[in-house]
Order: structure tokens, then sequence, then C-alpha cells
């Protein structure tokens, strides 16, 4: 009997539908990132990678739960969990039921400042990542234990408050939710109601992806230009996807996926080490070719959003500030270093922008649009 023909393009379309009636995300783009995460989670071994999908946001209300619940109905095998182990985790993706989907709801409460390190965790959800991704641990009991890798591939969706490490931030697709304004409405989800209409959502994108599979499976797509390494690796399977459905997707797809990773680049001070030459290049340095010492504390101590003013119960000083920039090189391979700066009264040290500019291109995201950086960079 053959096939029935599914149009892909079509398909999405009704997924990112089911998705704008109960959610309301934060830009256009991260419809069609949402949808395309759940059509990649069923054609996971495809893929060399799968991305984590992470719903964040700074207060409660957001719609955060309300996305997981939604993806929930769409996706293989849900498993939804709230303070699971990583042996619970990783027993559940190499058990005999098959692979599940693990949808962990309140990663904050694993991750937050108050939840510890957990870096069992951690580990699983980067090791996952990658469809090689194993976790070892021993098996057995007493000395008669031996070592066994537990497969960890599976793919992940994760809301919370706040942030997360950024090991699982460089491997997500993010998108930061924000509470509804008074104009944006959404369709109340009545489980009873509803979930079985994800379900045959999920049902078609299953025989959906049977179809596609010989398509999708070893592809690698073209990539938009600016976007490279892992943030490449993120977005490749949801970029294959869309190829794969045709239709308006594969441009909408990569126009999403700039997008998102620009403005994930934006949000990422990365370390704080990358947070103090960003506040340099950004706020510090514009316009200026060189400054003192002591010039550069006075204005970074101004940030008020920045923590060099308080840092562990004291303001940043020039030694901190020498032993933090020495971390990184000009573009003449040196230590950047403090060196003398002539002034009316006498010599100051201090520090010049060109020994900072190599650092800033290495390191630092893209600067803001329209800002007195983001000109002198693009001239």
């Amino acid at each position: 009997m053959t096939q029935q023909h599914i149009d892909g393009a079509a398909l999405l379309n009704e997924v990112e539908a089911f998705h704008r009636r109960f959610n309301v995300f934060p830009t256009e783009a991260a419809y069609v990132a949402v949808a395309l995460w759940d059509a990649h989670a069923h054609l996971l071994d495809c893929f060399d990678s799968t991305p984590r999908l992470a719903f964040l946001s700074p207060e409660p209300g957001s719609g955060k739960s309300r996305a997981l619940e939604i993806v929930e109905t769409l996706v293989p095998q849900p498993m939804v969990a709230v303070n699971a182990s990583a042996a619970a985790l990783f027993r559940a993706v190499s058990g005999a039921e098959g692979r599940p989907t693990i949808l962990f709801d309140e990663i904050d409460t694993v991750f937050g400042p108050k939840a510890g390190e957990n870096e069992e965790l951690r580990g699983f959800l980067n090791a996952g990542h990658r469809r090689s991704g194993v976790t070892y641990r021993c098996v057995g009991d007493g000395g008669n234990q031996s070592v066994v890798a537990f497969p960890s591939y599976c793919a992940v969706a994760v809301a919370g408050l706040g942030s997360l490490p950024d090991t699982i931030l460089t491997r997500s697709v993010i998108v930061r939710m924000r509470r509804r304004a008074r104009n944006e409405k959404a369709e109340p989800f009545r489980a009873r109601v509803h979930t079985a209409q994800g379900h045959a959502l999920r049902d078609q994108l299953a025989a959906w992806a049977d179809h596609v599979r010989p398509k999708v499976d070893g592809v690698f797509p073209v990539m938009p230009e600016e976007v490279t390494d892992r943030p490449a690796d993120v977005w490749e399977p949801l970029i294959a996807v869309a190829d794969a459905a045709g239709g308006a997707w594969p441009e909408r797809a990569r126009t999403a996926c700039v997008e998102l990773v620009n403005a994930a680049k934006q949000d990422d001070k990365g370390s704080i080490g990358i947070r103090l030459l960003t506040d340099l290049r950004d706020q510090v340095f514009p316009g200026i070719d060189r400054l003192p010492t002591v010039a550069i504390l006075d204005r970074l101590h101004s940030l008020d959003e920045a923590p060099w003013a308080d840092m562990g119960g004291r303001p940043l000083d020039a030694r901190g500030l020498a032993k933090m920039l020495r971390e990184y090189m000009t573009g003449d391979n040196t230590p950047i270093a403090a060196r003398n700066i002539k002034s009316g009264t006498g010599v100051l040290k201090g520090y010049y922008a060109a020994d900072l500019a190599d650092a800033w291109a290495r390191y630092c995201p893209p600067p803001p649009a329209g800002s007195a950086t983001s000109a002198t960079s693009a001239t």
C-alpha cells in the first residue's frame, strides 16, 4: 500500500499554529524555532547533535511551563522531569522502553543559586547533546563492579527562571519568555480537549519523519554565513528539517537562526573576563584610544548593572584589573598590560584601545546596533 504523501511545509504550519493558540512567544523567530525543534525530535538519529530548547524568563508567570506543556503533546515519548536525578534520566534514556524526549520544568531549582552545583546532571545534559554522548557509571556490587557506558543522546527541553550554566546555554536554542501584555491573548489550554489535538499533529510528524528520513539522514545543510562553530551545531538539525519540509520554511528557518543566534550573543556576557572586555569596549573606550587606569576604574564602578563596584565586598582595583586583563593577548600575542600614558601632569599607567582590540574581536559578542562601537566597527 502506497504511503500517503504528507506536505511537510503545511504540517509545520499547523504545528506553529498550534503553538500560537496557547503560547505568546517574544518573537516570530521563536515560533519558527520551536516548531522545527518539535519536528527534529522525531528525526533524532539523523543528526550528529540535538539542540536543547530553553524557555527562560526573569519572573514567574511568563508562560514557560505552558510552552513546555504544548511541546509535550507534539514530541515522541515525552518524559516530564522535575528535580529528576541524573541517574534516573540516563537509565530512562538507555532503557528498553525507548529513548524519551526529556522535558525539564523548573530547571532553576536544579541550577539556580540555591541549588548547588549538580555537576552530574550538567554532565548528562552536556554529553547527551552529541549522538556519540555516553555517561559512564560503575555497575555491580561491592568489589565486583565494572564501568558501563550508558547512552545519553536525547532531545531535551527545559523551562525555568533566570539562566543556565554556560555549557548548557551554548548548546541551546533560547526563547526568553516574558509576561503577556494586556493586548496579547492566548487560548486557555484544556488538557482533556487539546492534548488529543496535539497528539494528532505528533502522529503526523512521526509519519512525515519516516517519509523524509532518507533525505535528512547525514545531510549537512547550508548554514547562514555568519553562523559558525557551536551555534552552527545547534541549528544544523533545525535547518535540515526546514529544508526537508520546503515551502517558506528554509528561508524562515535561516532568518530565525541568525536572529536568535545574534540575540544569544548579545545576552551572553560569558565569563567575568568576557564581561570585563565587553564593558570596556561598549562603556569605557568608545571614541577613546587610551585611558589611565584610574579613569577606567571610575567608569567601570559607575556602571549600575555591572559587578565592578562590588567584587566580593570590594570594588575592582588596579591590581584586579591587571590580573584579569593579562589573561588575554594583544594582536602581537603578548599579554594585555598597562602602559605609560603621558598627561599634562606627568605619566600615568593605563591601557590602550589598540592593545584590547584583538581580544574584543575574539571574545566579545557583537556590539549593540547603533552604538558608537558598532559604528566604529563598521568603518
